[in-house]
């Protein structure tokens, strides 16, 4: 299903001399300046600085949500620097996870409709569909929560459903923003020892923007970002 395992040996995603930058009014914000990047296959690569250097930017031109003013994206050795929305949604659908802050699960939903939710929309069958969400909420120690709705769990539940969801279409690159601001110290241990133990068991690259010291300890290799370059 992976759109981005074609080229053997690639980097899964790499960011190749990207800038980027933002107005607000009449002023420019230089976000990111000249950026190289390669991630690994199965790596979970952690990339820290401050508020407003770029991490956020960093995630999306990766996540396929935005595009570069200069430089090229590649995913699994293919330059998709030039796709168009829709080919950039479809890819982002099928190949990619991801996991928020904020979880952003839909209330409405229980668990397991929550996790299915990716599945439907890129049109599995439904005995499959099943199985995939059954699979993953066992994984991620929420199989006897899968009728229950978001509101009901705990941030540490809730953030586990955001795995599991990002997980079943087995992407080979998650991207997660802050996925342990929201928790106390002894939940985000909890979700910090569940993402390396499915990093391992799925394959797929984790690129995780953090402040969390507790998160970079875990990953594989931690890269700073300052304004707008990575040290």
């Amino acid at each position: 299903m992976s759109a981005i395992a074609s080229v053997p040996d690639a980097p899964v995603v790499a960011l190749r001399g990207v800038h980027k930058t933002y107005r607000l009014g009449q002023h420019v914000i230089p976000a990111l300046q000249g950026v190289d990047l390669d991630v690994r296959r199965g790596e979970m690569l952690a990339i820290t600085g401050p508020s407003g250097s770029g991490k956020s930017t960093i995630l999306n031109l990766c996540g396929l949500i935005d595009a570069p003013d200069r430089g090229e994206i590649v995913l699994g050795g293919q330059s998709v620097t030039a796709l168009d929305e829709s080919r950039r949604t479809l890819l982002r659908r099928d190949a990619l996870g991801f996991v928020f802050q904020s979880f952003n699960l839909v209330p409405v939903m229980s668990v397991a409709e929550n996790v299915d939710f990716p599945l439907f929309l890129a049109g599995v069958p439904e005995a499959e569909r099943r199985r995939r969400v059954a699979a993953q909420l066992d994984a991620v120690g929420l199989a006897e929560h899968a009728r229950h709705r978001p509101d009901a769990l705990s941030g540490g539940q809730r953030q586990r459903v955001a795995i599991a969801r990002a997980l079943v279409k087995g992407p080979r690159l998650v991207i997660a923003d802050e996925p342990t601001a929201s928790l106390d110290s002894h939940t985000a241990d909890q979700v910090l020892d569940l993402m390396r133990e499915r990093c391992r068991a799925e394959g797929a690259s984790f690129v995780i923007a953090t402040h969390d010291g507790r998160l970079t300890g875990r990953c594989d290799r931690v890269l700073s970002l300052l304004d707008g370059r990575l040290q």
